[in-house]
This record gives C-alpha cells, structure tokens and sequence, in this order.
C-alpha cells in the first residue's frame, strides 16, 4: 500500500510516471507486457537497435495499436535519455560499457536509471552509484531480477536483527556447464538450433546462464550491494533443495559448507548424478537467517519455521522471480520513493575471465556466454591483487600468450593489444593507475573491517580525509612512507613488500 497511495496521487493528478526503455529483449518485453494493465506509469519511448523489433515486442506481448502509436521509437538510448519528460530509464541491454555510458548519460540529464544490466553493474555499480548520489538521481537494481529480489530478502533480514548467514538465488548446474559454449548449449536445454532460431533465442545470451557467468555476476552484484563475502575460489553450486538451506548453507564451524558467515552462494536443482533435487529453486532466492540468541531460535520453532538440527539456523526464500514484469516496483521507487531497490555500496567480489579450454597466442577473446570464457567469481582483494581480467572486459582481445584451461586470465595476458608491450609509455600509465586503483581499494577493504571512517583513519595515522579519500579513489600518487604510516598506525597491520 504504500505505494499505492503514492501511485493514486499520480493518477489523480493525470501525470503518470514516464518511463524510457533501452534494450526491448526478454527482460524488457516482460516489462511492457505490464504497461496495458499498470495505472500511473507511461513509457514514452522505447530504444532498440531495430525499432522494428521493438516494435513487434510490443505487439507480441499485448499492446494494441494506439498504445504503439502514442509510444516513440529509437535507435540510439542516449536520444531517448535526452527527451524533457523523462523521469526513470530502464537499461535493459546486457552490454556493459553501454550500460556504463547509458548511466552516465541519465545523471547528466537529471534521469533515474534502473540498471537491468547487472553485466555494467558489476563492472562499475559502485562507481555509479556515487555518481547518481552526486546528481542527486537514483541508480537502482532492477526489482524483478533475482539480485534485487535477494536484496529485498537481506533488508527484512538485518532490518528484523538477524543475522545474514548466506543468501542467492537457485539454478541447474553441472560442472560440465562450464566448458558449454554457443555450439552446444541447446542440447542442455533440450531443443534444437532450428527451434531456438524460430524462437529468436540468443545463443550466447543463453548460454551465459548455463555456463555459470550468470550466476557469478548476480552474485557479485548481492555481495557488493549487500556487503557480504564471497566464496574463495569460486562458487561452490551445491544441490540443495528448500528444506535443507539452512542445514547445508551456513558456516562450516556451524556444520555446513561456507568458509565463513555472511556469504552468498548459488544452490543447484541437480543433484551432481543429474537427478532433480527435491523441492528445488531453481528459479528463486533466498537467505539464510541465523538467531541472534537462544529465545529467538525457541521462537523459529514455535512458528513453525524451517530450521537445521540445532535450531539456529532458519531460512526465508521466494520460490520464483518473474524478472521484467516486476520492474514497475523499481520504477514507482525511484520516481515516488527517491530509493533504489538495491544498490551497490562495496566492491566485495569481481567476476573474472577464466579459460574454458586451452588458447593459444593471438586468439580473440569473446567474452560472457561465449566460446573461449565464462565469468568466475572471486574476492575482489584476490582479483585485485593478481590483476585479473573482468569478464565483462573479455570481449574482442587478443591474448598475448598461451592459456591453460581452467586458469584465470590477467590484465598482462591481454594488454599488448590496447596498451602496447612492457616498457612503453602508454602501458607504463595504464600500470601505474591500476595500480593506485589497487591500492586504494585494499586500502578502502581494511579501513572497512577495522570499522573506521576515513576521518579517523587519517586522525590515527597523521594524515587529512581528503588524503584518505583521494587514496582510495586512486587519485594521489602516494609516498611509501606515508602508506607505511597509514597501514601500521592507523590500521595496526603489517605492510608486506615484495619484488618480482
């Protein structure tokens, strides 16, 4: 009801909330199927690169011939970003650097952006975040999506005082999902490539959510939103079904699988010998709560709540997401609300390229669902400190050496081509402001877990905020001593140095 109120006072004024679609695909046709039957929402425009298909999504989903009529169709997302009326954009396109740069464009112009694109978002969410806060807009996960859906979760949770132990989402996953590529995706869907073709089905688009890039990138993206940690070396994709989350998904000291608590993790509907897992969500989230004391865990038993043998651990979760045709409750939230539904508030956890088989020297790199790569999650200290290659950056590059299987590929492997060799003054920049971004990330990491804001780490360490600050968005090129200073007096840690 609380929006309904809101949205009643739209209605009574005859000023709907007017909305700008970029990318009409799945998630965004599930959106406008809504429309015909949502009150005090408007989408004014609609961007695709063929607005004819656009055009055909909204006949296909319901939308009679003056609704299409009173809508305005382009190509380009920045065009329908710029229109005056504009309230909220939805970029719904799934290609980071356009979502990047669609976002950029909606704070520019004083937009809200609901960012479908959890690809941009976990490239650059946190960055953008800052940067919509900083025009005074809205930078929002997309409510629908299982993130945000999971984000929900977590509110109740924390919000309530429970503790968050694990959250996600389900899937079907197998192992060998990994080595999936275009080629050989549709045999694990069961279908052929005739049928997918007629059905206008993406191949790669498909199987990023069968090779485990999907998973690890919505995952990235609830860590980062929701402060958790994620697993080590990778997701771990255990069969689990409803009844057993809180038994399997809560810390290993406690008898379950996690290396701590607070992590997420993605739970299978198969069982590894392909048998379906009972009762499983394979389309839902969830979290796994655990009590913050005795009466709290006699209360999880009186109410009937599922819990693990010790009655500490009980889990909350949604069996179903129906990803675009949820998306109003975003949009109602930024334009009437001025809050996002999730957001993200760390950089917890990185999603990497990582090789899918052997590759050789000079061959092109063709990125999320494709056939030389799929996304892995791992911390983001990890990622930092080895210099791994994002997944959403493993599109179109040559690699500048061999490639074993299964091993995780850097900046170096890759950077010959848009950098120039070792040595050169254009890759000798790029060097020195990755690694002041490094830094000041594992520095903003440390400041965070000795729970100390940035004024008193500099009062501890003789330094001003501003320093501070600039450190950790890699701005200042930052004295040894100085760093020393701040690592071993203001955070009471040791600083290793070491040269390769």
């Amino acid at each position: 009801m609380y929006l309904q109120n809101l949205i009643s006072e739209r209605i009574s004024q005859k000023n709907p909330v007017k909305v700008a679609l970029i990318g009409a695909g799945k998630f965004g046709s599930m959106f406008l199927s809504q429309i015909p039957t949502t009150s005090g929402i408007q989408v004014v425009a609609i961007a695709d690169l063929s607005p004819d298909n656009a055009k055909k999504a909204c006949k296909t989903v319901g939308w009679d011939d003056e609704l299409i009529s009173c809508t305005n169709f382009f190509e380009s997302g920045k065009d329908v970003i710029e229109l005056s009326e504009i309230e909220v954009v939805i970029e719904a396109t799934g290609h980071p650097s356009a979502g990047i740069e669609h976002a950029r464009h909606s704070f520019k112009h004083g937009k809200h952006i609901i960012m479908v694109n959890v690809e941009a978002d976990v490239l650059a969410g946190g960055l953008l975040a800052k940067e919509a806060k900083s025009a005074g807009v809205v930078y929002s996960m997309a409510y629908g999506d299982q993130p945000a859906l999971t984000a929900e979760i977590i509110d109740w949770a924390r919000s309530a005082g429970f503790y968050v132990s694990s959250a996600g989402k389900g899937t079907k996953y197998l192992p060998e999902y990994h080595k999936s590529t275009p080629d050989t995706v549709w045999n694990y869907y069961g279908i052929s490539n005739n049928e997918a073709k007629e059905a206008g089905m993406n191949s790669k688009m498909f199987n990023s959510f069968l090779d485990g890039t999907k998973s690890s990138l919505e995952m990235a993206a609830i860590a980062n939103a929701c402060e958790l940690s994620v697993p080590k070396n990778g997701l771990l994709f255990p069969p689990c079904g409803m009844d057993d989350l809180s038994s399997i998904l809560k810390p290993k000291i406690s008898g379950g699988i996690l290396t701590e608590n607070g992590q997420v993790e993605v739970v299978s509907s198969l069982e590894r010998d392909g048998r379906p897992v009972f009762k499983d969500l394979r389309w839902g989230v969830y979290a796994v709560l655990q009590a913050p004391n005795d009466y709290a865990a006699s209360c999880f038993k009186q109410y009937g709540m599922n819990t693990d043998e010790s009655g500490e651990f009980s889990a909350m979760y949604k069996p179903f997401h129906l990803i675009g045709m949820e998306l109003n409750i975003s949009v109602f939230s930024a334009a009437l609300l001025n809050q996002p539904t999730g957001q993200t508030k760390t950089f917890a956890g990185d999603v990497v390229a990582t090789a899918k088989r052997k590759l050789k020297k000079g061959e092109t790199l063709d990125g999320e669902g494709g056939s030389t790569v799929w996304g892995k999650l791992i911390p983001s200290r990890t990622s930092l400190s080895i210099g791994a290659l994002p997944i959403g950056l493993a599109h179109n590059i040559k690699l500048n050496k061999n490639i074993d299987e299964d091993q995780l590929i850097s900046w170096n492997d890759v950077m010959d081509q848009k950098y120039g060799p070792i040595g050169s003054v254009k890759r000798d920049e790029f060097e020195e402001n990755a690694r002041a971004f490094r830094i000041g990330e594992m520095l903003k990491d440390e400041r965070k877990k000795a729970n100390l804001t940035q004024a008193e780490l500099a009062e501890r360490s003789g330094t001003k905020k501003s320093y501070i600050s600039r450190i950790e968005r890699g701005l200042s090129d930052i004295q040894l001593s100085t760093y020393y200073r701040i690592v071993t007096k203001g955070l009471g840690k040791k600083l290793k140095i070491e040269i390769e």
